[in-house]
């Protein structure tokens, strides 16, 4: 159960959005733990588990995202990144969104819009941990021209009735684009087992 007593802003976040997603409140509560923890859990070296934040990137008319086929998983899904010591995770995924699509001009949009725990493979000797990953709307602006980075092997505009629905995508990102259409967020559980 979500404390009553005063929480850190960032905390008090998840509680807010425990209270707007009632079924996912098991996995805000992991998040506000982990607020809490004596290590710094917003750096990748906490093996334990440590923030990212990531972002629906939306056109500038909110019918279509940007997803990226990411190189080291090779599936497509939304740009994002660890926070690396930086404790505003709107800005890591605004930040991260601008690093990974090129784009200039987009802007944050409302508050958080998914929370999502899951595990990260074991790669290049990094031992498999979790990712916390909190996910926020940013839209583009009226130049919606892209380029790949070095993260992605390709980028491309989907739109966002076909991703909410499409089996093939990872179902946390359909989960996701189903919010905000106003679906629901009922295509996947917000905290994804250990594989």
């Amino acid at each position: 159960m979500i404390s009553a007593s005063p929480l850190p802003p960032l905390a008090a976040s998840f509680a807010d959005y425990a209270a707007r997603w009632p079924g996912e409140a098991a996995c805000a509560e992991l998040f506000i733990a982990l607020v809490g923890d004596p290590q710094d859990p917003f750096v990748r070296a906490r093996l334990d588990g440590h923030f990212t934040a990531s972002s629906l990137v939306l056109s500038g008319d909110g019918r279509r995202t940007l997803l990226t086929h990411h190189r080291k998983l090779g599936l497509w899904l939304q740009p994002g990144g660890h926070a690396d010591g930086d404790r505003d995770l709107a800005r890591v995924a605004l930040r991260e969104a601008e690093e990974e699509t090129g784009l200039r001009g987009l802007r944050l949009e409302g508050g958080i819009l998914d929370l999502d725990r899951h595990r990260i493979p074991e790669h290049r000797g990094v031992p498999e941990h979790w990712h916390y990953d909190v996910r926020y709307v940013v839209r583009a602006g009226a130049d919606e021209r892209f380029l790949v980075s070095d993260e992605s092997h390709a980028l491309a505009w989907r739109a966002l009735d076909e991703v909410a629905d499409d089996p093939a995508l990872d179902p946390t990102l359909r989960r996701m684009a189903r919010k905000w259409l106003g679906l629901g967020g009922t295509t996947a559980a917000a905290t994804t087992p250990a594989a």
